[in-house]
């Protein structure tokens, strides 16, 4: 496995040694059993995956290279460099300037950047768009580009099936930066929508079948789909790719129906395909005359960590803690799997921790912070399920669980609780 050079303040001397204590003892990651922290009167079950993933060391290593690289020039992030706003702070605090917001919108014009400038490609990568835009100036993008290697996994998945006469459906969300670039590089290849959720798939089913009218279909899916798109010829032979951060089984289920639906309506049909069948799928069982296999575009770091949750979530617990920035996408979905068991708390850091009595918090539906009373329930011991998302620092987790166990006079020190993980 590789090994990041990241700034140690992002690390931890608590979570950091834990995880390697469970990798160490877990090569083939096969356990997703919670690890157990007793402090006494609060114990902790920690999540078996979480926290940054290897695309998010990749991006924070290239970045933090390009500052020390390049003294006395300007440096410029496309975008948030991940979801989190602890790095993303660090970063601007050092100079780093964002060209764009994470949804797109321009906060410094391109036209003020000179070939002397250094651009940095967050993570999610951008569209090709951008792409020509930055190189036309004669910037060198692709030094510094921290395109996660999964994203770019799922852009050339989309342009094989391409290249095989399939359309692309995206399942994703439409406005999320990584969204935006796989649509982008997905389009070049192939004809291609966006699905936000299973409820819009199921709209979308309607266009395959004819049930619905071909132009509804324009404004039901306004800026979802590629330039050119014909629902009457383009939904006849699909396959999806994912946003690598939606829940892997959302993104299984959508696959799972449109394939049903594809063999219902095509398969039992005399209409015409775009091309002739091959002679294995004519009668095929798996279907691929209609709809392309993708199942290996889905993130091994999102799958673990959502894996980690549901096992997570089969031991009892008072409460659900989540840590992670409030518009990271792979983070909502893990406070999305907590808050139908249990009550959970969406928190960007120890900060939120007001009190023993009061926390600051995200609600998902509103999206604003609140305030909770008597969050810390008055039962001892205290049971609290830990985890948090894949681009959020082992740091910020350690700070919450410290925070907490401070709230108990009477709680074990640290030292003691960690010396069953040494070694």
């Amino acid at each position: 496995m590789k090994s990041f050079n990241i700034p140690d303040y992002y690390r931890s001397t608590v979570i950091t040694p834990l995880k390697e204590f469970r990798r160490k003892r877990d090569k083939l990651k096969r356990d997703f059993t919670p690890t157990l922290l007793d402090f006494g009167p609060v114990r902790f079950h920690i999540a078996r995956h979480f926290g940054f993933c290897y695309g998010v060391e990749n991006a924070v290593e290239i970045a933090y290279k390009a500052i020390a690289e390049n003294p006395g020039k300007r440096i410029f992030l496309l975008s948030e460099m991940i979801h989190n706003p602890d790095v993303n702070a660090d970063l601007l605090s050092r100079g780093v300037r964002f060209l764009m917001d994470t949804g797109g919108q321009q906060l410094i014009p391109f036209s003020e950047l000179t070939p002397d400038d250094v651009v940095i490609i967050p993570a999610f990568g951008t569209t090709l768009e951008t792409y020509g835009q930055l190189s036309a100036i004669g910037l060198d993008i692709e030094k510094y580009d921290t395109t996660c290697p999964f994203v770019e996994k799922v852009w050339n998945k989309a342009a094989q099936i391409g290249q095989k006469n399939y359309t692309v459906v995206v399942h994703g969300k439409p406005s999320h930066e990584e969204t935006r670039a796989t649509f982008s590089h997905s389009k070049e290849a192939a004809p291609t929508v966006v699905v936000k959720n299973m409820a819009q798939t199921e709209r979308l089913a309607r266009y395959i079948t004819g049930e619905a009218p071909a132009e509804e279909f324009y404004t039901e899916f306004s800026g979802q789909y590629s330039e050119g798109f014909d629902p009457t010829r383009d939904l006849k032979r699909i396959g999806v790719v994912n946003q690598t951060t939606m829940l892997a089984s959302d993104t299984q289920g959508i696959a799972d129906y449109l394939k049903r639906v594809m063999m219902d309506h095509f398969a039992q049909s005399a209409e015409p395909t775009l091309q002739p069948l091959p002679l294995a799928s004519a009668n095929g069982a798996n279907g691929e005359e209609y709809f392309a296999n993708t199942r290996d575009t889905l993130c091994y770091a999102t799958n673990d960590n959502q894996d980690a949750t549901y096992a997570l979530l089969r031991y009892p617990a008072h409460l659900a803690i989540v840590a992670g920035g409030y518009n990271s996408s792979n983070t909502s979905h893990i406070v999305d799997l907590c808050a139908e068991r249990l009550p959970t708390y969406f928190i960007e850091s120890e900060q939120k921790l007001l009190s023993r009595e009061l926390i600051r918090h995200f609600d998902l539906h509103t999206k604003e912070e609140i305030v909770t009373e008597g969050y810390l329930l008055p039962n001892e011991p205290l049971t609290i399920l830990l985890t948090c998302g894949a681009s959020c620092p082992d740091a910020v987790v350690e700070g919450i669980l410290t925070r907490i166990v401070s709230f108990y006079p009477g709680a074990k020190p640290i030292e003691e609780v960690m010396k069953d993980f040494e070694g």
